[in-house]
């Protein structure tokens, strides 16, 4: 198979990896790809939201499966472009996309299917929302209505910070048009865990969980960010929750999907509070998380590539995968001044040491390579490095290990990935 991945980050140099190793495949690129990429695939340049020219090369390069990795590409209807062009495409509609493109339309969906979510309430009138903000107290949770790049969501401890939210997402306009309105919904208090799943349209696979750091600091302190490491699988998901998730939330969503005309083909990413109640939606996204999609795909057995092909086929039925026993763990490398003003231009060394150090694994995501080869910083998350290990403790102390053999004074990590289940 001639393949198609698209995106630069590392989730997508995760995918590329993976795919690499595949039997099937004869010829891999990656659009825009990254130095890592460069490794196991052909990077084109060619942007993730360029559609029109993702879809001529595909064309012109006999491609017969595009696989995006970002949301926005799909948001923007790259799966509709690709297959009126006769390319299958790993993904989901432009219109099954609002499944993350639209926190309104999530939780419409959520209504209609019965599943099981905080409750909650829209707004597209700052004062409105904050005057209920003042009726409902805190905690309390303020999203922006559409795609912000993981960073649309704030879990406010008091009324202030809430207010606050509100104040910089719709009025001040901090993330741009996704902030023209917001969600509020009840703030749910359990376990957070991230489930995925592969889907056909009308089967759902489970495709395994982690759990995601989105605070920058350790002991999860300070502002949400894309995610700073990811550990799998999550023991507070047990196999029987896990069934539960699947049975009451994404089966459900996906058979709504199904019965509105718009059916889900891809990976469908669950965000779920394990509350006393039992697991309860956060919300969707249409592709794999990043950095839960690196610390999952060192643990699968499975051809990724063959299990993606037969979700496009509409063959998931009898599909099966397998994977390692093995715990993962995944830590991202940032760029001082992240998440809000990322330093970029410093070089990075020592990558060929991290890469040695046993059962680790480094990916690229926001790095750049110069002429003579140094790597340089380009970006907010720069690097993640994983590891796996016969159990969690194992596997972070090759992660750290790997990230200590690396020389960048101007990068920081958070030093508790996998605090939660250790």
């Amino acid at each position: 198979m001639r393949v198609l991945v698209v995106g630069s980050g590392g989730r997508e140099h995760a995918l590329c990896w993976a795919i690499a190793a595949s039997p099937l495949l004869t010829k891999l690129w990656c659009a825009p790809g990254n130095p890592g990429t460069a490794s196991v695939a052909e990077n084109v340049d060619i942007g993730a939201l360029d559609i029109p020219a993702l879809v001529a090369f595909a064309q012109g390069n006999a491609i017969d499966l595009v696989i995006p990795g970002p949301e926005a590409p799909l948001v923007a209807g790259l799966t509709d472009a690709m297959e009126a062009a006769g390319i299958p495409c790993c993904g989901p509609s432009q219109a099954a996309a609002q499944l993350e493109g639209s926190k309104t339309f999530t939780k419409e969906l959520c209504d209609a299917a019965g599943i099981p979510t905080a409750l909650w309430e829209r707004f597209e009138d700052a004062e409105a929302a904050k005057e209920f903000v003042r009726r409902r107290g805190a905690p309390i949770v303020v999203k922006a209505d559409g795609l912000a790049a993981g960073k649309g969501v704030v879990v406010a401890a008091t009324e202030e910070e809430a207010l606050e939210a509100i104040e910089a997402i719709m009025v001040a306009r901090s993330l741009g048009e996704a902030g023209a309105a917001v969600v509020i919904e009840e703030c749910l208090i359990g376990e957070e865990v991230s489930l995925f799943a592969l889907c056909d349209g009308e089967h759902a696979l489970a495709l395994g969980a982690a759990q995601d750091h989105k605070r920058v600091g350790d002991g999860d302190t300070g502002p949400n960010t894309g995610g700073m490491g990811a550990y799998s699988p999550p023991p507070a998901l047990t196999a029987e929750l896990e069934q539960e998730a699947m049975s009451r939330i994404l089966r459900p969503a996906l058979a709504e999907m199904a019965r509105r005309g718009t059916p889900f083909r891809g990976i469908l990413f669950a965000g779920l509070m394990l509350t006393g109640d039992g697991p309860k939606l956060i919300e969707f996204n249409v592709r794999f998380g990043d950095p839960e999609c690196q610390a999952l795909l060192l643990r699968l057995k499975s051809d990724l590539l063959a299990a993606l092909q037969a979700a496009c086929d509409g063959e998931l039925k009898h599909f099966d995968l397998r994977w390692h026993d093995h715990p993962s763990i995944a830590v991202v490398l940032a760029a001082r001044g992240y998440p809000a003003a990322p330093e970029s231009g410093s070089a990075i060394r020592g990558l060929d040491r991290a890469a040695a150090v046993p059962d680790a694994q480094v990916f690229h995501a926001g790095t750049r390579a110069d002429p003579d080869g140094t790597i340089r910083a380009a970006g907010g998350r720069v690097l993640t490095v994983c590891a796996t290990g016969k159990d969690l403790h194992a596997a972070r102390a090759s992660a750290y290990a790997a990230v200590d053999a690396i020389d960048w004074p101007e990068g920081f990590c958070r030093r508790d990935i996998g605090y939660r289940a250790l």
